[in-house]
């Protein structure tokens, strides 16, 4: 089965209350509508955390700090299996511009579950949910 190694970034308002956090919504693909934590693919000569600042740059056009790792995910999907680092982030300069996403919210941790994530985030948002 073909591996896929990815980070992403839990941004959160505040790295000591975390109180709300950011999530964006897929605008494209077999997930499109579904919602997820920003970040991407780990090139070979990256580090998870250097994969994780260079995809937010990309994405969002945001500089983030990267912090402690939430969770290590491992998810089979029916054509892969994922291997997700899971880092909570905050960003030091940008505003979360859009360029790949269909959407964006910040979420409270009552708001959390309002909206439909993908498989393997499901796993992801219960420790989130337990640290806020």
């Amino acid at each position: 089965m073909k591996q896929i190694k990815v980070a992403a970034a839990v941004i959160c308002d505040n790295m000591d209350k975390k109180q709300k956090i950011f999530a964006t919504q897929r605008g494209y693909g077999k997930f499109q509508g579904q919602w997820e934590f920003p970040g991407g693919k780990i090139e070979k000569e990256e580090t998870p955390v250097q994969a994780l600042i260079r995809e937010i740059k990309e994405e969002l056009d945001t500089e983030i700090r990267v912090g402690d790792l939430v969770e290590l995910i491992e998810y089979d999907y029916p054509d892969f299996h994922l291997t997700m680092y899971c880092f909570w982030a905050a960003v030091v300069s940008g505003n979360l511009i859009l360029k790949e996403h269909k959407a964006a919210r910040w979420f409270t941790k009552e708001t959390i579950d309002s909206v439909k994530w993908l498989p393997a985030d499901v796993e992801l948002i219960q420790k989130i949910k337990q640290r806020m």
